[in-house]
């Protein structure tokens, strides 16, 4: 099995529920091919670096999984006839990009952490 790493840019145009429902559809192509999901994170909207189909933000979403090469080619289909997506990228980490990734994944559930116990100790020194 190999670490991949995919991310997607669904149109803005997508209402909360309709972008949950794009990304819960691609993870099931991902599960249903016998993949794991490592990691996902949602970046929310963001401003493109150029044009998109006349579109100038996109919600961005980013997916590690393991699985078979063979995954990759049904992710990607799957992507090409979703009108939701804008853009896409499936790319095989090597070993130094799959050992930062998952640094880069600890320090982000640190921060979040740190950041859910900071309002806690603000509160009890307010009251």
């Amino acid at each position: 099995m190999n670490h991949y790493e995919t991310v997607f840019i669904l149109t803005p145009v997508l209402s909360e529920a309709q972008m949950k429902e794009a990304v819960e559809k691609f993870k099931t192509v991902l599960t249903e091919g016998g993949s794991t999901i490592v990691n996902e994170e949602n970046w929310g909207l963001r401003k493109l670096a150029y044009n998109i189909q006349k579109k100038s933000t996109g919600f961005y979403t980013l997916i590690e999984f393991d699985g078979e090469p063979t995954i990759v080619k049904k992710l990607e289909t799957a992507y090409r006839r979703d009108e939701k997506v804008l853009r896409f990228l499936t790319f095989r980490l090597d070993k130094y990009a799959a050992e930062y990734a998952a640094k880069r994944r600890s320090l982000r559930k640190a921060k979040e952490e740190a950041a859910a116990q900071a309002p806690a100790t603000e509160e009890n020194t307010n009251a």
